[in-house]
Formats: structure tokens, sequence, C-alpha cells
């Protein structure tokens, strides 16, 4: 066999020499971490609070260097700082403010943010403009950027996650919660309309809670924002925003920009009160209010401790239950308040069996718990309640209430109401659902589809419920209608041959190249899709896509939909008109009515620009036979001048044609080389 052939000297020698020399890589692969001691203590912290670094140092045991590092770091110190112990880089800035500069003492200021060298010490002197860098590198620990997380070590800006851990690329969700998916927060955005009065100045928007994150309002219109803030203690405060700018309420840092006909107000939170955003009437006119802002589940289940073992002995069985909690102020609440998140589910009541043991034999029966315990005394007992008779603008619901009594067997049954007068009776009927019902909110119409003559003009129509937020449930009956006829008063009197063509196409192209290049921004804007395939295969058919409104959540690097008005500028066409082919081999006949209006109107470009033959390319060779190709142009059929090929359809160039051409033979070589003459010089 080809395996068990005996082996010649000169392989047994190769062979060799591979297996020592795969045993020498192998042995410094283990030995190379083993050159090294073992790593030295963690040193002390370089902060006490707000993250610091420690480092730990190993020595190298061979004569040789060693491969690898010999110094390693980690963060510590990981807690909040006191609000009285100031920013880091500002401490360290601040200690040169005895050394004199240039002859001269300065108060220094840090400045922070630096994209080129962010772990250096540069300062301010503060009422100057002079900034100097004070030290090549910050203390480690110091935080690399002020919105990051990321530390400087050794003048080296180090990733940190939010887990505290070097080199962790673990972030945020949109909640806070490090690492966390979302589910103890909900997404809580809508708008709201100015209802002017003369009998009040002001209206509230909206209340944001306590913890609440990445808020953004827009207020399009004449009036004003403000705010008013409530602690958990109970503190009030107010805040008129009258001036762009960054301020600090109620320890809560608000980002504000003010403008001639809109203001814009960001919190990145998580907030430390209660906010309710107001707007103070200034104007003739309404404003409208659009928000958007990640509110905390307060309010959670929690699961109970097993209730008492319903016997002592010879077995029994206990349950547990289910009770609303409030995260905030730590107590139990009520269960409505969990029922407003539907995102909290229930939990269903576990049953265990418990005292199993037997019962003693002196008397032969199974201790009860004491009747006391549970039910000493007759009681009143409710049926649910009804359904409400109106599902909003107030209404009743009602129960049958009866006093009941519970034997030792735990059997119910009704007695006579007098035994259960030691307390009041319980409500047979109460209000329900007192809040107003949604109601349409229709928005201003937009720009008439035309130019000149009769066309159409439309609006957004939503269903508002009490809060000011989008819902449903509002009548079809009474929505008012989205669209309307609007006229033009310019005749449109021009003949189609006269019609400015060469003026649609760079305002198509300027439409295109603007939609290929939306991205979705900080400030809201419209981002369409891609188009659908055309709805036919020959002849001409349409394209749709969706556009939306969107704006880019700069904290949590996420994209929201907000409602088309939010959007300022025209918004990108949902539709065009597409062509695809001749039918039959035909061209056909457009409709005009069919194609007006999409792009400036596909049956102009169709008219007015086609393909044609214009002579023939330069023959290939100039003997011994070459070919020549014919010049497709797109021309002008009225004028029959060039045009851009932009504006013929590409579907009907007419096919490559290709003719033959200098055919005769090529002359021979001996003949070529003979005309030639001597050379007249010889160097």
């Amino acid at each position: 066999m080809e395996c068990c052939r005996r082996a010649t000297p000169g392989t047994l020698l190769l062979f060799l020499a591979f297996l020592l020399l795969s045993s020498r890589t192998a042995r410094s692969e283990e030995d190379r971490d083993g050159l090294w001691d073992a790593w030295g203590p963690w040193s002390e912290c370089s902060r006490t609070c707000g993250g610091g670094a420690s480092y730990s140092l190993r020595r190298c045991l061979s004569s040789k260097s060693c491969e690898g590092r010999n110094i390693r770091y980690r963060t510590c110190s990981n807690v909040d700082c006191p609000p009285e112990a100031g920013d880091f880089r500002a401490q360290q800035c601040s200690a040169h403010n005895d050394v004199k500069h240039h002859g001269q003492f300065y108060e220094w200021l840090p400045v922070s943010n630096d994209p080129d060298n962010p772990c250096s010490l540069k300062c301010q002197a503060k009422g100057t403009a002079l900034v100097v860098e004070l030290a090549p590198k910050v203390l480690d620990g110091t935080r690399c950027y002020t919105e990051s997380l990321d530390m400087c070590i050794s003048g080296l800006c180090q990733i940190v996650g939010c887990d505290h851990q070097l080199g962790s690329t673990v972030k945020e969700d949109n909640c806070g919660v490090c690492n966390g998916d979302g589910s103890t927060c909900r997404l809580v955005r809508g708008q709201y309309k100015s209802q002017l009065s003369a009998t009040k100045s002001d209206d509230a928007v909206v209340a944001i809670p306590y913890g609440s994150r990445h808020v953004r309002l827009v207020l399009k219109g004449p009036d004003h924002l403000y705010l008013e803030t409530k602690t958990l203690q109970g503190a009030k405060g107010e805040n008129s925003l009258s001036s762009t700018g960054t301020f600090l309420v109620d320890n809560s840092s608000v980002d504000f920009q003010k403008f001639p006909d809109k203001e814009i107000l960001r919190m990145a939170g998580p907030l430390t009160a209660d906010f309710i955003v107001k707007i103070r009437n200034s104007g003739s006119s309404d404003s409208t209010v659009q928000f958007i802002f990640y509110q905390p589940i307060i309010h959670r289940w929690r699961e109970t401790d097993f209730f008492p073992c319903s016997a002592t002995c010879g077995g029994g069985y206990q349950l547990t239950s289910a009770e609303c909690y409030d995260l905030r102020s730590n107590r139990v609440v009520a269960d409505q308040y969990c029922h407003y998140y539907p995102e909290n589910i229930k939990p269903k009541p576990k049953l265990q069996e418990c005292n199993l043991d037997p019962c003693p034999a002196s008397d032969g029966y199974k201790q009860i718990m004491p009747y006391d315990l549970y039910h000493p005394l007759p009681r009143w007992e409710a049926t649910p309640w009804t359904a409400c008779s109106s599902s909003c603008g107030g209404g009743i619901q009602s129960r049958a209430v009866s006093c009941v009594e519970e034997d030792i067997q735990g059997h119910v049954t009704s007695v006579e109401e007098w035994k259960c007068m030691y307390t009041p009776k319980m409500p047979i009927a109460q209000p329900c659902n007192i809040f107003d019902c949604p109601k349409w909110l229709a928005q201003e119409w937009s720009p008439c589809t035309v130019t000149c003559g009769q066309g159409l003009r439309y609006r957004v129509v939503l269903c508002i419920d009490h809060r000011g937020m989008h819902t449903g449930g509002c009548s079809p009956k009474t929505k008012p209608h989205i669209k309307e006829e609007c006229v033009i008063p310019t005749p449109c009197y021009k003949p189609k041959e006269k019609l400015p063509v060469e003026a649609k196409l760079p305002w198509f192209k300027q439409a295109q190249e603007l939609e290929e290049g939306a991205a979705v921004s900080e400030e809201p804007s419209f981002i369409p899709e891609a188009w659908s395939a055309c709805t036919v295969t020959c002849g001409v058919g349409t394209q749709v896509r969706i556009v939306r409104c969107q704006v880019l959540l700069s904290f949590s690097q996420s994209v929201a939909d907000l409602p088309v008005d939010e959007c300022e500028g025209p918004k990108p066409a949902s539709q065009r008109a597409c062509y695809a082919g001749p039918c039959s081999g035909e061209i056909p006949e457009f409709n005009p009515d069919e194609t007006d209006g999409l792009f400036g109107g596909l049956q102009d470009f169709d008219e007015l620009y086609d393909w044609e033959y214009e002579g023939f390319t330069k023959c290939s060779e100039s003997c011994g036979g070459g070919v020549q190709e014919a010049v497709v142009s797109c021309l002008n059929k009225q004028t029959q001048e060039p045009a851009d090929e932009n504006l013929c359809v590409t579907s009907r160039r007419p096919p490559q044609l290709l003719k033959s051409c200098n055919l005769d033979p090529c002359p021979a070589r001996s003949s070529i080389d003979s005309a030639w003459k001597a050379c007249k010089v010889l160097c």
C-alpha cells in the first residue's frame, strides 16, 4: 500500500526538522506568558467618586524583551460625586490658579470636548479669549467628553460602556436602562392646538412626569412656551423661557431655541420633577405644538407572598395575589394605575398545598384556622360593575350588593341586610368615563395642486382624545372632509406646443437629487422610500412610494415618525408616471388626463423628444475591412436640435446598427517598405 512504503533518508530528515520546529513554536507560545511574573496588586483609584482608573503591573523575568503589556487598567469608584464636588476637569484647571502664566495670575476654566485631543488639559482664562494647554495629559479617570462615559487613561481616550467596564460597548436603551430592552418606558407623542379665549391667557399642553427622557417639543405659531414644575417634595416652580439658551430647571437641563415663527424645547432627562408644558397666548392666530418623549412605567404589578394556610394540619392550601406597586413612592396603590399601561400584564395567582402533616389523634378532627381570621362577621359582597353606559362624555355603571355569610366549610349564603349594617353599604352605582369624547381636529389646507384653473387641495384630519393625543373613536359621520376643489384665477390659455418643457426638466432633476440624498436628521424632514414597480408591463403606468415625516433622536440614535405637518417644505411626490415600452410594437397615444400633474406630464416629453439615427462613426480600419456604428441621438422633434438623453424614453432607444467599410485589401508590406527613401543624415 502507498502509506506503508519505506521512507527515504531525505524524507526522514525533513520530517524530523518539521517536528523540531513545531515543538519549538508550541513551547514558545506556552512559555510566552510564563516569561512574565504574576500581576501585582491593583493601585489606589485615581478618584474617590465619579469613575476613576486603577492599574496593575507585572515584571518581565526574561533577559530578553517579553511579548505583551506590563500594565493593565480597570475602572473604579463608579459612584456619583456629591454636587458640591464640581467637575473633575475644572478642578485640574483651577489647580493652576496660583501659578503665574507669563508673569500674571489667571482664574482658569475648563475647555471640554476638544475633538483633536480630548485628553489634554486645555483651560481658558476667565474673562478673556486666552486658551492654554496647561498639561499634556489630564488625570486618569477624567471624562473624554462631557456627555460620555469614555475616560482618559495615560493620555488616551478609552471606551467605557454603561456597565462602567473598560472596552465595553454596552449602551443604555431609550429608558436609561443599561443593556435594556426598552420595556421599562413607553413612547408618548402627540400634538396640541391652542384654543384662544378671551377669558384665559394660557393653555396646558402636556404633563411630562418625573423620570421622562428624550423630550422634544416644537411650537409653531405666535404663542410662547413656558414651564411649570413640581418636585417630589412638593416644591413648585415656573420658567418663562424668554430667550435661546441652556437652563437648569429643578436640576434638569433644558435646551431652548427661539425663532421668529417657532420655538423648540429639548430635555435629555431623566427629569428630576414633574413638568407641565404650557403656552401663553400672544397672537391673533392659533398655535400648534408637537411633542414626543419616553415616559417611565412607574406602576408595575408585584406578586405577594403566600397568604396563611387554610388549615393547621391534615393538608390545606394557600394562594398568592398581585398588587400594583408605585416604583417612585415605594408603596402599594390602586390596581387602576397598573391597568393604565398596556405593557403591564397582571400575574396569575399561584396555589400550593401546605401543612400536610396529619392532625393529632387526640381529637381526630382537622383544626381549621380561627374563623375570625378571615371573615369574623357577615360582609357586603358586590358583583362586578356593569359596562359603562357611555364610552366617553360621562356615563353610569351599576352592580348588585348583598349581605353574605361564610360558614366553616367556606360555603357563602345570602342573609338579611341588617346583619351587615355595622358597616356602610357599598354604592350600587357610580359615574364612569367622565372625560371628554374624542373629537376631530382639522389641520390647515395645503396649497392647490395646480397653478392655473381648477385643482384640489388637501388637509390632515386627526382624531384627538381628551389628553390631546392622537387616538381613535371619532364618529366617521362627523369627520371633516380632507380634500376639496380649489380654483386658481390664472387662466390656462397657453397652447401645448408653447409649454415651457425645458423649464420642467431642471425642476424634475432637482427633485430627484433632493429625494436621492434625503437622510434622517435631528430636524423633522420628509424621507421617501424606494419607488414600487410600474403598474403595467407596457405603455404608461404609475409608480408609488411611501413618504414619511421622520426625525432622528440624537440621544438614542433612533428614528421616530412624526405627523406630516411637522415637516417643513414641499412633500416629495408619492406617485409618478412610468413608461414600460410600446405595446404590440406600436407607439401608444397617451391620455393627458392620466399623466398630467405627475412631475410635469410624461406626454410632453414623449411627443417632443425621440431617438433618431444621425450618421455613422469613423471606420475602425483604414483597409482590409472595418465597421462603422450608427450614432443615436435624442432630438427635439420640433426644432431637430440635440437634447439631453434623459428627455427620451430609454426603452424606446433604437438597437445598435453596424455596417462594414474600407473593404479594399491593404497593400503588401514590401511595397510599403520600398516607398521609403534613404536617410539624408547618418547621425
